[in-house]
This record gives C-alpha cells, sequence and structure tokens, in this order.
C-alpha cells in the first residue's frame, strides 16, 4: 500500500492519493458521519463567489468541492497534483476544466482569479507558506483567500476524545472501506501535527493576506480561514 509520511514528499503524497482515488470521496463520507457535505457549503459561502468570478479550487481532489461553485455559474478552475484524483474528477464531470497543479507552483498568471481556495489540501504540501504566498500571487488586488482545513477542537475534553477517534478509529474503517487503508494512518497523524486556528491565521497573514480571520466549525474540527490580498 502507498503512505506518504510527514515530511510531504510530493512524489509520494500524489501517489498516496492516486491509490486512495477510487473511493476517496466515500471514505470522506464515512469518517466525516456525512458532515464533508455541510462543510463544502460552508466554504462556498465563505467564498461567496458570483457568477462570471474566476474561482480556483485547490486541491480540488475528482472534484466535489469545485461543483456547488459550477453550478452557480462560477467560472471555476479544479486543480490537483494527483493525477488519478483528476482522471476520476474528468470522468465524473467533464464540463469542469480540471488542472494538474502543484500548490507551490501554479500554472496560472499573475492576478488571475477573483478569489483562492483550498479544502483539506493544505496540510498535504510539503511547503504551505509558499503555497499561500503562491495563492496570493494569483489573485486579484481585493481577492478573497478561504482555506477549509481541519483544526483542534476548542473543548479540552472533546480535543481528548476526537484525538481519540483519528488515531484509533481512522485505521480500522479505512481497512474496511478505502482502497489505500495506510493513507489513513497518515492522513490522521498529519491532522494532528497540523497548527492551531491562531497559528494558521498567523501564517495566512506572513504570506502577505490581510483582514485575516477564522471561523470554528463542528466546535473546531474544522477551521474556515478568510482573507484578503491587498
Amino acid at each position: 500500500m502507498t503512505r506518504a509520511s510527514l515530511d510531504k514528499q510530493p512524489r509520494d503524497v500524489a501517489a498516496m492519493f492516486d491509490a486512495t482515488a477510487a473511493k476517496y470521496d466515500l471514505m470522506n463520507d464515512v469518517l466525516t458521519f456525512g458532515l464533508d457535505r455541510r462543510w463544502r457549503r460552508l466554504v462556498r459561502d465563505a467564498v461567496d463567489a458570483k457568477p462570471g468570478e474566476r474561482l480556483l479550487d485547490i486541491g480540488a481532489g475528482t472534484g466535489t468541492s469545485s461543483e456547488p461553485f459550477a453550478d452557480a455559474g462560477v467560472d471555476v478552475a479544479p486543480a490537483d497534483f494527483s493525477l488519478g484524483m483528476l482522471r476520476l474528477g474528468r470522468h465524473r464531470r467533464p464540463d469542469l476544466g480540471f488542472t494538474a497543479a502543484d500548490a507551490t507552483r501554479l500554472p496560472f498568471a499573475d492576478e488571475a482569479f477573483d478569489a483562492v481556495t483550498i479544502s483539506f489540501a493544505l496540510r498535504n504540501v510539503a511547503d504551505p507558506d509558499a503555497a499561500l504566498r503562491e495563492f496570493r500571487r494569483v489573485t486579484r488586488p481585493g481577492g478573497r483567500l478561504v482555506v477549509c482545513e481541519f483544526s483542534q477542537p476548542t473543548n479540552r475534553a472533546f480535543r481528548t476524545v476526537y484525538n481519540e477517534y483519528l488515531m484509533r478509529s481512522f485505521p480500522p474503517v479505512a481497512r474496511a472501506v478505502s482502497s489505500n487503508p495506510e493513507s489513513y494512518t497518515y492522513l490522521a497523524e498529519s491532522i494532528r501535527a497540523w497548527p492551531d486556528q491562531r497559528a494558521m491565521a498567523q501564517r495566512v497573514a506572513d504570506a502577505g493576506w490581510r483582514d485575516v480571520e477564522w471561523r470554528n466549525v463542528t466546535g473546531g474540527i474544522v477551521a474556515l480561514h478568510r482573507a484578503r490580498r491587498p
């Protein structure tokens, strides 16, 4: 089985998601008890993209995060560096213009987008700070950034229960359902190692974004960070 480690070598991470692609969306539903669908709706609302605007959805996988925007008339560009995910996405939604892209070296012109969003993928990038700077480069002045990522529950008791769930429940469920169960051990570890809300907000600001704020979702399991390009 293909599994990445926390040094997040791009080739290893891409191979892991290639091997996971076949049942990735199903696993998201199972492991989050369907909450991932609500989280995607909240991302859509936070981005607040209007018909005709250009939106980059980086780490789009098979395109489930891009579909709500496309269906609302937004000119969305789904991008990912897993070719396995992109192949499935193109099969599911051939009308979407999927692009193979490394988040730290985007194949797009300066100021090409009105908004950039990334959901549950920034923590898989080898250099998240470089990615945040790259997102800024391709966003027009005044444009928006929305980062949806797993974070730290705000209640200490709930945080303990949640961390136990990550490390004890992910692997057995993945073995029963996933096409690459070993990858979910990495995913659980990467969630635990990710910075909390305040630290993440500081990284966004350090990358040159302004008006940085966040909203806790599901008790802080997920945080929505929003910012604007000056």
